[in-house]
């Protein structure tokens, strides 16, 4: 566990846990972006437990949030996103104190991490951004009876293949991956879905008794 507590492995552990953590809230249901940001996170908090740290940089790492909200909602304002590497850069160099007040992390290694961290969360944020203001161009009623097929396990939540897109679904019994599935309910965008047994499979004949003459 020494290795835990070397400061840059450290950084770039919590780095990972979070990134992981935020990349599980946009791809809900496989449980493994969930299991990977806890366990990043768990040894995070080990090395940051063990480890003396600087009050006033954790500071500065958490107000580099704001610039970079701002710079999310209003496209093309690049002062907000180069604040916000800056205050990630300062904040991630002296995280970590030390005895002589040198930085305890690389800061050629704070730099590039920092900047390519902020880049991909603002292209993501971005993304999802224009993802939710855009107005369907179909009637999203017209998915209720649609069927199609579990892209993973369906319970508290998941995700299904309908009429050619990926949706968020959700079900009261837990359904596995690769099954067939009605949606028999619309709750914004969430479908609700119920296992399909055997779609176009014919129902079975009706037993028949012949009088005899």
């Amino acid at each position: 566990m020494d290795i835990l507590l070397n400061p840059n492995v450290a950084y770039l552990i919590l780095v990972a846990g979070f990134l992981v953590a935020i990349l599980a809230l946009f791809s809900p249901g496989t449980g493994f972006l969930e299991l990977a940001a806890l366990l990043a996170l768990m040894l995070a908090g080990y090395a940051i437990y063990n480890l003396p740290i600087n009050g006033w940089a954790l500071v500065v790492l958490l107000l580099g949030v704001f610039p970079f909200l701002l710079a999310v909602r209003k496209s093309g304002r690049w002062g907000f996103l180069i604040a916000s590497i800056i205050a990630l850069v300062v904040g991630s160099v002296f995280l970590f104190s030390t005895e002589t007040g040198d930085p305890a992390i690389s800061p050629a290694l704070a730099i590039m991490v920092s900047v390519l961290t902020t880049l991909f969360l603002w292209v993501v944020a971005r993304k999802s951004l224009e993802a939710i203001e855009i107005h369907p161009v179909h009637d999203l009623d017209e998915l209720i009876g649609a069927v199609g097929e579990t892209r993973t396990q369906v319970h508290g939540e998941g995700s299904v293949y309908i009429n050619g897109e990926n949706w968020s679904a959700r079900s009261p019994t837990p359904i596995p991956p690769d099954t067939q599935v009605r949606v028999i309910r619309r709750d914004g965008l969430i479908l609700e879905v119920e296992k399909v047994e055997a779609v176009g499979k014919p129902p079975p004949l009706e037993e028949t008794t012949h009088a005899t003459d």
